[in-house]
C-alpha cells in the first residue's frame, strides 16, 4: 500500500534546498553585493603590517635620487598611508592628484605598492601625475598585496606609529570618501601615541 502524502513530501524535499539557496544568495547580495565595498572589514585591523620587503621601482627618483623600495622598519614611529596602486588601474588615475595633495603633509609618509604592473608604465603613470610616495615597492607577483589583504587596485591603508594597521579603505580614494573616512581615520593615528 502507498502513502498519499508521499507525492507531496518529495517535491517538499526538492523546494527546501531551492529555498535554502534562496535565502543564502539574498543574505550574500545584500552583505556584499549591494553594499558599499569600501566597508568590507579587513582582519588584519590592529595587527602589524606586514613585514614583507620589496624591491624599488628601478629607474624611479625624486630630487636626483633613487626612491627606496619597501622596508617593514619604514613604518616605525611615522604614520604611514599605504597606497596599493597600478598604472593600468582607471580609479587609480583619478585618485592620484589627492595622494599627491596628501602628500604635503608633514606629519605622515604616503607609501606605494605598485602591484603587477610593467615598470615603464609605473613610472609613465607616476611622471604624469607627480610621485607622491616616499617609498615605492615593488609587487611583481601579487604576494605582498595577499599579505596585505588585498581585494583590488585601488587599496588605502592607514599604518600607526607603532606599525598596526589602523584603517583600510577598499576602492579609489575620493574628495568625499577623503573628507568623510579616510582624514578622519588619519587624524586619529596622528593623534595616538603622541
Amino acid at each position: 500500500m502507498r502513502d498519499a502524502a508521499a507525492p507531496g513530501r518529495r517535491s517538499w524535499l526538492v523546494t527546501l534546498p531551492l529555498l535554502l539557496f534562496a535565502t543564502l544568495a539574498a543574505l550574500f547580495w545584500f552583505r556584499l553585493g549591494s553594499g558599499d565595498p569600501s566597508k568590507i572589514p579587513s582582519a588584519l585591523i590592529g595587527r602589524p603590517a606586514p613585514q614583507t620587503r620589496l624591491p624599488a621601482l628601478q629607474g624611479l627618483a625624486n630630487a636626483g635620487a633613487p626612491v627606496p623600495g619597501l622596508e617593514p622598519a619604514d613604518f616605525k614611529g611615522r604614520v604611514s598611508v599605504v597606497n596599493v596602486w597600478a598604472s593600468w588601474c582607471v580609479p587609480c588615475h583619478d585618485e592620484a592628484p589627492l595622494l599627491t595633495e596628501l602628500a604635503k603633509d608633514g606629519r605622515l609618509q604616503v607609501v606605494g605598492i605598485n602591484y603587477k604592473d610593467a615598470p615603464d608604465n609605473a613610472r609613465r603613470f607616476l611622471g604624469r601625475y607627480g610621485n607622491p610616495y616616499r617609498v615605492v615597492g615593488v609587487d611583481g607577483n601579487g604576494r605582498a598585496a595577499i599579505e596585505w589583504g588585498v581585494y583590488g587596485v585601488p587599496e588605502t591603508f592607514v599604518v600607526g606609529r607603532d606599525g598596526a594597521i589602523a584603517y583600510k579603505m577598499v576602492g579609489p580614494v575620493t574628495p568625499e570618501n577623503y573628507e568623510r573616512v579616510l582624514k578622519p581615520e588619519i587624524d586619529k593615528a596622528l593623534k595616538a601615541g603622541t
